[in-house]
Formats: C-alpha cells, structure tokens, sequence
C-alpha cells in the first residue's frame, strides 16, 4: 500500500529538489511542486566521514556548491546631490570628484589606517617664553662664558680704556695700539650688543605691539640682531666719514677706539637687565624703563667724549650738539622707524 507522503530527495548542483506527494481529500494523489533547497558547507562537510582530508573536503564543497551569477541592480542612483539629476552613475568621467567621492570619504572612522586626532576640546597654547628657547638660552650661556674668560685675560685693557676714557690726551704721549686678540675682544662684546637690544626690544614687542607673527620668535629675533648691527656699523661709518671732514686723523682714531669700547660696555650693561626680564620674571615697564635708563646713561658719556676729543680746545658747545643730534639722534630715530616697519610687515594683523 502506497504511504500518505512520499519524500525523495536528488542531489542538484548547489541545491536538494524535495517532492511530495500528498493525498487529497477525494482520495486523489497530487503531486506538489518541487521546492529547492540550497546546500551549505555545513551540510556538505556532513555528509563525508570525520577523518576526510582538507583536500576531500575542498573537493566536495567544490562539487555541490557553485558560485551562482551575480545580477547587478540596474535601477537609478536616489542618493544624488542637490542639483544633480536622478541616474547620474559614479562611473561617468565627466563628473566633478565631490560628487563621486562621499562625505566620510576621508573620514578616520572608517579608515583606521587614518590618524584620528585627539578627542575633546583643544586647550589654550602655551605662551611663548625666551626661557624655554633652547637655542636663545644657549645663545646667552656662550655669551657669559666668553664674556667671562675675555674679562679675564683682557684685564689691563680695560683698566686703561677707563683711564684713557676720562683722560685728555694733549699729544704728547704715544698711543697704545691694541693688540689683536683685545680687538676680537671688542667685537664680540659688540655682537653681544646687539644680541642685547634684539631680546630686549622683543620683549617690548610682544608686550606692547603684537604677540603672534608670520615666522617663528627665534627669526624675529635674528632679524633684530641684524638690524641693530647694521645700525652700530652705519653710525661707526658715518663718523669715519664726517671726523675725515672736519677732523684730523689723530681725533678720528681716538674717537673710533672709544666709540668702540662704549658699544661694548653698552652690551656688557644691559646682560644683566635681559637676564632678569628671561629668567626671572621682571616685568616688561620695569625692563624698559632700565633698557632706557642704560641708553641716555650711554649717551651722556657719547656727548661727553665727542666733546672732550672735537670741541674742548674750541669752546664750542652748540657745535658739539649738533654734532651729536646729527650722528646720534637722528640714527637712533631711524632705527625705531625700521625696527617699527618690520613689526608692521611681520605681524599677523586679525
């Protein structure tokens, strides 16, 4: 006698065919559609004994189991941009990148080989500090040490540009020529003036003028440093060139040693001042107002020698002010005026 159901199963490529046959209620057999059901790995790998090599199992899976075709939708592209037409397809050369490249193209979340920065909120920068400037720092150790030893082997020199520097030569001595190694001495202190006057009128700068700027503090600084030695040596010619004039040789040599030896002790008098106002947390007014106190003391001791070498003998005192309004003055009023300009070109103006 035939069974209510009948069940046969045949093995397809990548799929089972399951038919049934099932009786009606007139008593009729009605044969119902197959229905297919396809195979997984699972299902194939059970069908094999448990000790089917790696090779066996690749070969069964490869048998039963078959890449069908894929069929690619052919319907339109709704997620356009505004102003673009429905279709536009992302393999069309004629259009822009934005538009075949999506939003998070580019977004770290998801590429992982993309660095995502750091989460929260940025906290304020660090304000700029000469004291944390390796290379100012280091500047102004090398300074002192060569400072340092140069006071010491270069003792009698200075003791006699004091005495010299005070005494009225009649002419009737001969003068002491410097020896080499006094005027390497000499010109060093001169570049540690201007060194100097660059940190102090920076500090100046980023108290009283502007803060930020369109190359690092350490150029700014050295753009100083250039303009006040240009500075020292377009006064240092402009008095060879006016003490020939109007002067003799004789005046001109003893004026250039002690214009010399003023520039260097000018330097020599504001280390200490740029120390504290670096280090040691000396307010900008308090620095300004000693950098200012050094200068006009300089400055005396400037109209005094001219007037002791040029015009004591002559009794002419208004002479000398001119004299020095011309050569010092005006030079120090140009200097503010470039020193101004190049804060002007330099900062960033919001």
């Amino acid at each position: 006698m035939r069974p209510q159901s009948e069940i046969t199963q045949t093995g397809d490529v990548g799929s089972a065919v399951t038919t049934a046959e099932h009786q009606s209620d007139s008593g009729a057999h009605v044969k119902v559609a197959p229905k297919k059901h396809v195979l997984t790995p699972r299902e194939v790998l059970s069908w094999l004994p448990k000790d089917a090599t790696p090779a066996q199992q690749d070969s069964a899976i490869q048998k039963h189991i078959k890449i069908s075709e894929i069929h690619w939708s052919s319907r339109p592209d709704t997620l356009h941009l505004p102003g673009h037409s429905v279709g536009k397809s992302y393999k069309d050369v004629s259009l822009p990148q934005y538009y075949k490249e999506s939003f998070f193209a580019k977004d770290s979340l998801f590429h992982p080989e993309l660095s995502g920065g750091r989460m929260g909120v940025a906290g304020d920068p660090v304000p700029y500090s000469i004291a944390s400037d390796n290379l100012i720092t280091l500047l102004l150790f090398f300074s002192f040490v060569i400072a340092a030893i140069s006071f010491a082997k270069s003792r009698r020199f200075i003791d006699r540009q004091l005495k010299n520097f005070v005494y009225i030569d009649r002419g009737m001595t001969t003068p002491i020529t410097e020896t080499a190694g006094e005027m390497r001495f000499q010109f060093f202190l001169g570049l540690q003036t201007c060194l100097m006057f660059a940190i102090a009128y920076f500090g100046y700068t980023l108290t009283n003028v502007a803060d930020t700027f369109t190359i690092e503090y350490p150029q700014i600084i050295g753009i100083y440093v250039g303009v006040f030695a240009i500075y020292f040596l377009f006064k240092g010619l402009m008095y060879a060139i006016v003490g020939n004039v109007f002067f003799n040789k004789k005046k001109n040599e003893q004026w250039m040693k002690a214009f010399l030896f003023l520039t260097s002790c000018e330097g020599v008098a504001l280390f200490p001042i740029v120390l504290l106002q670096c280090y040691f947390n000396l307010s900008t007014e308090t620095a300004i107002f000693a950098t200012l106190f050094v200068v006009i003391l300089f400055k005396i001791l400037i109209f005094y020698k001219t007037y002791i070498i040029f015009f004591s003998g002559k009794s002419v005192f208004l002479q000398n002010i001119l004299y020095f309004c011309a050569l010092e003055m005006m030079p120090l009023a140009a200097l503010w005026g470039v020193l101004a300009l190049i804060n002007g070109q330099l900062r960033i103006n919001f």
